[in-house]
């Protein structure tokens, strides 16, 4: 995984509650075996017409969101089935962090085992932020090792998260990277064992 400090981006107001993992990635699309290649599907059935056409007024069709490595959505993000497709889906696209107001559980730690960084902010604050990112390219500063978010207007808020997973993301470790941390530890036992 690649390692996440500070993220510098406008950010993607997507202002609806209660996002669920099939908004997210629809089930048609779950038939990759690889990790990558999800992006495309990202909200599809949100920014297609069963045509094909782009939806105009959907957030992520908007060119000036193009780039955006932050998404800022309502409460209950990630809600429903707990396909680990969803954080692909959304890091595939470009995003690396996620502020909502709240995640659904089995969401927020396959965010977090995948390298995507989920913040909680409350209710207000994220209302404060969506309303600026769907009036001006809203450019916020997200510094994890500070647990800061900082707007381009010198709006500051404070996010709490696990010193685990703080020190899984700083570093860009997944959980096989941090078994390979103890490598010496586990030869040494298995050279011991066979020795029995």
């Amino acid at each position: 995984m690649k390692p996440i400090n500070k993220i510098v981006s406008i950010m993607t107001p997507l202002d609806r509650k209660n996002v669920d993992t099939d908004q997210i990635i629809s089930k048609e699309f779950l038939k990759r075996i690889e990790r990558t290649g999800f992006g495309q599907y990202l909200f599809h059935h949100w920014r297609f017409h069963s045509d094909g056409k782009r939806v105009e007024d959907f957030v992520l069709n908007d060119s000036k969101y193009k780039g955006s490595e932050i998404l800022v959505a309502q409460e209950n993000f990630g809600c429903g089935s707990s396909r680990e497709h969803a954080p692909w889906a959304i890091q595939d696209y470009g995003f690396n962090v996620v502020i909502a107001p709240s995640f659904a559980d089995i969401f927020y730690n396959n965010c977090v085992k995948n390298g995507i960084l989920p913040i909680r902010l409350q209710g207000f604050q994220v209302d404060e932020l969506i309303s600026k990112g769907k009036v001006q390219d809203y450019k916020l500063v997200v510094n994890l090792e500070e647990q800061t978010v900082a707007g381009q207007d010198g709006a500051r808020y404070e996010f709490t998260i696990d010193p685990y997973w703080k020190d899984m993301l700083l570093n860009g470790w997944d959980e096989i990277a941090l078994t390979f941390k103890y490598d010496a530890y586990i030869t040494d036992y298995e050279q011991k064992t066979q020795q029995m």
